[in-house]
């Protein structure tokens, strides 16, 4: 007789043979685009802030035309570290963590608000970032739990 090595696989697969859970579903893709539009957010709002901190002459409304009259240096610092934690988050939502889909939803909601107090500088761009803001949170919120369970 030959022997054929043992019966059962090195790798375990019960894990996937006896998974409980429903299945992920194509709702999965939209946190991954939350993920991936974090990410982008996250340098839009680096670059927006490096411009408000070293060009203060780029945009046309003087700050005192702003909602919140303060410098554009304090605005392109504020852009700034919003957009590093911006990005962070996004990492860890495409990670499956459950921590960063919190932070990401804070920090949509509050990039949100930072850019509708900006809208008179940058009006366009700001309208878009919200919109996509918005978008970031819809998938979070509704759809963030299936990537996490999918990653399982």
């Amino acid at each position: 007789m030959t022997d054929l090595g043992p019966s059962r696989p090195d790798v375990d697969t019960s894990s996937v043979a006896y998974n409980k859970g429903p299945a992920p579903t194509a709702w999965t893709g939209w946190v991954v685009f939350a993920g991936f539009m974090m990410i982008m957010l996250g340098f839009f709002q680096a670059i927006e802030g490096l411009v408000a901190i070293f060009d203060d002459g780029y945009y046309h409304v003087r700050p005192n035309g702003l909602v919140v009259h303060v410098d554009y240096t304090s605005w392109g610092w504020t852009h700034l570290l919003l957009g590093v934690l911006i990005f962070v988050s996004g990492l860890g939502v495409l990670a499956g963590n459950m921590a960063a889909r919190i932070v990401g939803v804070l920090l949509a909601g509050l990039s949100a608000l930072v850019n509708l107090l900006f809208i008179e500088a940058y009006p366009i761009w700001s309208i878009i970032i919200i919109t996509v803001d918005v978008l970031v949170i819809y998938a979070l919120t509704v759809h963030g739990r299936e990537l996490r369970d999918s990653s399982m």
